[in-house]
């Protein structure tokens, strides 16, 4: 049996799940995260239900922070035309400012050493990793679980393809305050960009949208882009105009790349969006984030006990695990939106839909998952 020491560099929503995972099945586990707890991110905050099997198995109990269930997707062109579908499987909106504290809290008490500091360097040699803290704290372990976010100066020590191609997108997100349905995920399109809306717990608006830079640049600030260009859409004119922003100031992200990632660099496993990063419009980043973290800990689990023979053999099934699960997730992200970002194209897809109202919930059934199983 191989050493049960793992290091997992990023506490957010994939690392902490994976540290909760591997702790609770005996692993040491050694956290590094950047960010004190509790933080905003921008982030969509919806989770599909396909995660709830899985977290039962963790010991995790959603249901404590009072998300909001939510059952239906609207989703709406840049033009104002309107759809409306059930959610296949359902989900729940929780903000990352709860669930992260909550795993936070959770591996803590699974016997998890969380250190705050940011990692300076990362080194294989001699199958060992050593890594090093800002703060000059040497760490070393056999295992490395790479969990730092969308993007990362870690991407760039690590010479990443996609940290080279300059990024077309940028986020926004706030949170709000404002009377719309609780059970409802708004999706709606807007020239150059989407735009998600949905409640989160203690009957917060989570508003978060993803914008074209090019078409983002001709304006001054957040305010004065959305009056010109998100409010074309009437539902976000609407929604905006309604509701009033809880942030001294929306959260803004730039430089987020939907560029292919490796699942495996360097040697390190990595998960979440480190991964690979989710179009918007499959609504479904959260689950996929949490679901890694299962496949990634499964298969550490198993090459320490030597069911797994090699690292070469572990990174390779995990290569193949990732992209069985995923691959296909994220081609029909891009497709989605390259179709979106086409205003005949939408407009041809809306009259389509509008004509075959079936044909929605089985594409979104092709970008969310089956419910996560353990093994």
């Amino acid at each position: 049996m191989k050493n049960k020491e793992v290091l997992i560099i990023g506490g957010g929503l994939a690392g902490l799940t994976a540290a909760i995972h591997l702790s609770k099945i005996g692993f040491k586990i050694t956290v590094v995260e950047k960010n004190e707890f509790p933080k905003h991110k921008v982030c969509g905050e919806y989770i599909s239900n396909e995660v709830l099997p899985y977290f039962n198995w963790l010991d995790l109990k959603i249901a404590d922070l009072h998300p909001a269930t939510i059952t239906k997707l609207n989703f709406s062109t840049a033009k104002g035309k309107t759809i409306k579908s059930t959610l296949p499987l359902g989900g729940f909106g929780i903000s990352r400012y709860a669930l992260d504290e909550y795993l936070y809290k959770k591996a803590i008490a699974n016997g998890c050493t969380i250190i705050q500091d940011y990692v300076e360097t990362i080194v294989f040699e001699n199958e060992i990793f050593t890594v090093t803290t800002s703060k000059k704290t040497i760490l070393k372990a056999k295992i490395v679980i790479g969990a730092f976010g969308k993007r990362s100066i870690i991407d760039q020590k690590l010479n990443r393809n996609f940290i080279q191609k300059k990024s077309p997108w940028l986020a926004v997100k706030g949170h709000y305050s404002g009377d719309i349905p609780s059970d409802i995920v708004g999706l709606h399109n807007f020239n150059g960009g989407y735009c998600g809306v949905s409640k989160v717990e203690n009957n917060i608006i989570n508003i978060c949208y993803l914008a074209d830079y090019e078409t983002f640049k001709k304006f001054k600030n957040v305010e004065e882009y959305q009056n010109n260009v998100v409010f074309q859409n009437p539902h976000l004119k609407t929604i905006f105009e309604n509701t009033n922003l809880l942030f001294e100031k929306p959260l803004t992200i730039s430089q987020i790349s939907f560029e292919k990632k490796q699942a495996v660099e360097n040697h390190i496993l990595m998960i979440g969006d480190t991964a690979g990063l989710i179009h918007p419009l499959c609504g479904n980043g959260m689950a996929m984030a949490i679901h890694s973290a299962k496949i990634v800990s499964e298969l550490v689990a198993k090459y320490c006990n030597d069911d797994i023979k090699s690292r070469n053999e572990l990174e390779e099934k995990y290569n193949k695990e990732w992209n069985s699960n995923f691959s296909k997730r994220l081609k029909i992200g891009k497709l989605l939106s390259n179709l979106l970002q086409n205003q005949k194209l939408s407009g041809l897809l809306m009259r389509i839909l509008i004509t075959f109202p079936f044909l929605l919930p089985k594409i979104i059934k092709k970008t969310h998952g089956k419910p996560i199983i353990l093994n």
